[in-house]
């Protein structure tokens, strides 16, 4: 008896040692990007016939914003705005980049610094899967900005099913949009996959996670899913599970959605097995908002969708979880931004950033604990630079012009009340509604112009024979 009573207490501290060193290290972070996924599209904002129970877990465990946006309405500047947590339009990128691989202008600033390249500073692994669409340029390739694994495609689209994808790389092109054909690249080379891509997509960051080496230090994973972007594919595993939707568009949707769902799962489970799922935070977001009628997403009673500045177009799916932190089960009601994932992050590790490149987000953690009763941001802000668009948000208040401001006056909306942006309340509060211009055109004027080709305008693949 004597000698298995100090056998117990040994296995027993070692194990709250164990527990309490994790919980001493700075905490992982998992972002989990959809592209073009509608507001309505998920169970925590109603979602009916897409079940999506693992993401809907996300926010059953932490918290679900109801107002979290994005920096923009189409996937490149607003990915941009994510990976620096700064406005894009900061460094001029205001739309999406030329996917010429010999640009070395087109994506994103080599001066600007990634999230990855901020948290190598302390210590922290980082991979990202999937989608990049930050340039492809050599100079701007994942590996050389932060990243330590890279497992996915340059582009901003791609096939999905395995025997589509039947082009070696971005040299190979001739013709636009036959990027969405090259071959998955996993660092620098372009490998095989003989699977649904979501799948292999899911399946590579829960690879990731499993390594111990990859646990030794806190890590990062950019989980960026171009699901349910088109073009519409599905395999007959997830179009079996939608007999009741008839719509053929919408049913090949639900089934990209149940697949990024099973990935979620995967990776939620994964985190409890490796007993890190306290140290980790998780945060699950869209691009941008879903544009209905090209892949039959649904954006709820937010007016417009992708390409908009209207809230169907800059309103996401948007939560995040931190057991053990966040209080579970919560609903978050003053407007957060992807901006701030950043920020959060940094302020776990006493980071310190660039002076001259301030973070344009917050640290979210005091006011989603109840530390901080204030609002996270006082105003937010976006733009359209080709278009000359805009919108600023202050309190439920929100003024847009979405295309020409010259020619189409910006309108004011009481958002709490007309989350449809039907009623323009621009003649019953004029002031507010110059005030709001006024802050608009103080901030726009800190911005800068397009500092790249467009992917229209590059057209490179012309030139070959």
């Amino acid at each position: 008896m004597k000698s298995i009573i100090p056998a117990f207490l040994i296995v027993f501290l070692s194990c709250h040692l164990v527990k309490d060193k994790i919980k001493s290290k700075p905490p992982n972070l998992i972002v989990i990007m959809t592209d073009d996924m509608g507001w309505a599209d998920v169970g925590f904002n109603g979602c009916k016939d897409i079940p999506t129970p693992n993401i809907d877990q996300i926010a059953k465990e932490g918290v679900r914003f109801e107002d979290g946006y994005v920096t923009f309405p189409v996937c490149g500047p607003s990915r941009a705005g994510f990976l620096t947590g700064r406005y894009q339009d900061r460094f001029g990128f205001t739309t999406n980049p030329s996917i010429n691989p010999s640009n070395a202008i087109s994506g994103l600033p080599v001066q600007e610094e990634t999230m990855a390249q901020v948290l190598r500073k302390a210590n922290y692994k980082n991979a990202i899967i999937g989608k990049w669409h930050m340039g492809t340029n050599a100079v701007f390739h994942p590996l050389e900005r932060g990243f330590d694994y890279f497992y996915g495609f340059l582009s901003g689209g791609h096939n999905y099913l395995p025997e589509r994808l039947n082009i070696k790389d971005l040299s190979e092109v001739k013709r636009k949009w036959q990027w969405y054909s090259t071959k998955i690249i996993e660092n620098r080379k372009p490998v095989e996959i003989d699977d649904y891509l979501t799948d292999e997509l899911s399946n590579a960051a829960v690879q990731f996670i499993n390594k111990k080496a990859n646990q030794e230090e806190p890590f990062m994973v950019y989980l960026a899913y171009n699901a349910p972007h088109a073009p519409l594919q599905a395999t007959e595993k997830y179009l079996s599970r939608f007999p009741d939707i008839k719509d053929k568009k919408r049913k090949t949707y639900a089934a990209m959605v149940s697949a990024v769902d099973d990935g979620v799962g995967n990776i939620l489970r994964t985190l409890k097995k490796n007993g890190i799922d306290e140290n980790t935070i998780v945060v699950f977001l869209s691009d941008n908002g879903g544009p209905e009628q090209k892949n039959a997403s649904d954006n709820g009673l937010l007016k417009g969708g992708k390409s908009d500045l209207f809230e169907g177009g800059i309103r996401v799916p948007f939560a995040m979880r931190w057991k053990g932190v966040i209080p579970e089960n919560q609903t978050y009601t003053h407007p957060v931004s992807s901006l701030d994932i950043m920020a959060t992050i940094v302020a776990q590790n006493d980071i310190k950033i660039n002076k001259d490149r301030p973070l344009d987000g917050v640290n979210l953690i005091p006011f989603l604990t109840g530390k901080n009763k204030s609002k996270p941001h006082d105003m937010l802000f976006w733009r359209k630079w080709e278009q000359n668009a805009m919108a600023i948000r202050q309190g439920n208040y929100k003024l847009v012009s979405n295309t020409q401001q010259q020619k189409n006056k910006p309108k004011l909306f009481d958002i709490s009340k007309d989350i449809s942006e039907k009623t323009n309340i621009q003649l019953s509060k004029k002031e507010l509604h110059n005030i709001l211009l006024k802050e608009w055109n103080i901030w726009n004027d800190q911005m800068k112009d397009r500092v790249f080709p467009t992917l229209s305008e590059d057209i490179w693949w012309t030139n070959k024979d």
